[in-house]
């Protein structure tokens, strides 16, 4: 029984770790994105132009940049998580 506990709690410490390490890749480009959308909207709502594409290429634009800019952080943090999943694989 204790064995089944720790084997459970451990694996409920990676599946944690791995959701928290997907929001921590994810949030330079959502919040980017979702201040383009903000910034975008408030010149459409000012200028009445209302085509969708207005809206979307330059929220693609400026989340890709932020990605090319952040890639380097990026790769380094899922390598970490990487390395110490394989590393502590042994204990699960």
């Amino acid at each position: 029984m204790l064995l089944a506990l720790l084997d459970s709690s451990a694996a409920i410490d990676l599946a944690r770790e791995a959701l928290l390490v997907a929001v921590v890749m994810a949030a330079p480009m959502l919040i980017v994105g979702m201040a383009a959308g903000l910034i975008i909207g408030l010149i459409q709502a000012l200028t009445q132009i209302q085509d969708q594409t207005v809206s979307f290429v330059p929220k693609l634009l400026a989340m890709a940049a932020v990605l090319v800019a952040c890639l380097p952080w990026l790769m380094t943090r899922m390598l970490e998580f990487t390395r110490s999943v394989f590393e502590n694989a042994g204990g699960l």
